[in-house]
């Protein structure tokens, strides 16, 4: 009995500690969607209005590379050329 119970518990263990090293994984693919969704972000400008213009842009390496928002925390596929609701001209 004693034998089947330790078994039980290593598997527990085991399955445990796979499921915690798989959330820095998941926080890594996730793109905020859900934000993204609210703000009705998009990978096209609205008229004159972008993201490269927008004052919570956050740039990327390069003009070309996609940057980050401030308002999207880990998001850093942000096109320079999307628009979202949140848009505010830079000062």
């Amino acid at each position: 009995m004693t034998e089947n119970t330790n078994q039980t518990r290593r598997n527990l263990l085991k399955l445990g500690s796979i499921a915690v090293a798989m959330i820095p994984m998941a926080a890594l693919a996730a793109k905020n969607d859900a934000m993204r969704t609210a703000m009705k972000y998009k990978d096209t400008p609205e008229a004159d209005k972008q993201c490269s213009g927008c004052m919570h842009f956050v740039p990327g390496k390069t003009p070309n590379d996609p940057g980050g928002c401030k308002l999207f925390p880990g998001d850093t596929e942000v096109s320079s050329k999307g628009f979202c609701t949140a848009w505010a001209k830079k000062p």
